[in-house]
């Protein structure tokens, strides 16, 4: 099932903190600054930001913040522990990914793949629950309940599953 755009106004806040934190790690990378927590601090920059301009409250602001660090850590976590690329993770073909979705989180990606192996070592993860009426972005997920999957190629609410009403989806990979 492929997931249809919501009309949700934190769906464009998502998609302009997205863009502010790919301009933030551009700015980071250009001052050769490696060194992570980056991607954690500079969330937290975009996110003051929102707040600063009145496009969200902090606690909208927070809720996005934390959606997009889930997405960047669960995609860098597929890169750190199965070694393939990000159309794995997104389980759809990248020429269907908007070009600057694309760049977002192959940029972001990269910089929570370096805070990812500082975890590698841990032992057995559990995988990361996506739960309705969240926000994610692009890729697919599956209803922990059904199995029913659905597609995302842009951000969007998560709504219940269509098949059995199922709050709850795990991200699918080509593994």
């Amino acid at each position: 099932m492929t997931e249809s755009h919501n009309s949700t106004p934190l769906i464009p806040a998502y998609r302009r903190m997205m863009e502010r934190l790919k301009e933030r790690l551009e700015e980071l990378e250009q001052a050769e600054q490696a060194a992570f927590p980056q991607l954690s601090a500079s969330i937290e920059h975009v996110a003051e930001r929102a707040v600063e301009l009145g496009e969200l409250t902090r606690e909208e602001a927070r809720l996005i913040g934390g959606y997009l660090q889930r997405d960047l850590e669960d995609a860098g976590q597929h890169l750190a522990t199965t070694g393939r690329d990000l159309s794995a993770w997104l389980r759809f073909d990248l020429e269907l990914l908007e070009e600057r979705l694309l760049d977002f989180f192959q940029r972001g990606v990269d910089q929570s793949r370096l805070d990812w192996l500082a975890f590698e070592s841990s032992p057995e993860t559990e995988p990361v629950r996506y739960q309705c009426g969240e926000i994610t972005g692009p890729g697919t997920l599956q209803c922990e309940a059904c199995g029913e999957l659905r597609i995302c190629h842009a951000p969007s609410v998560i709504n219940p599953c269509a098949a059995c009403g199922g709050a709850v989806f795990l991200r699918v990979t080509d593994e």
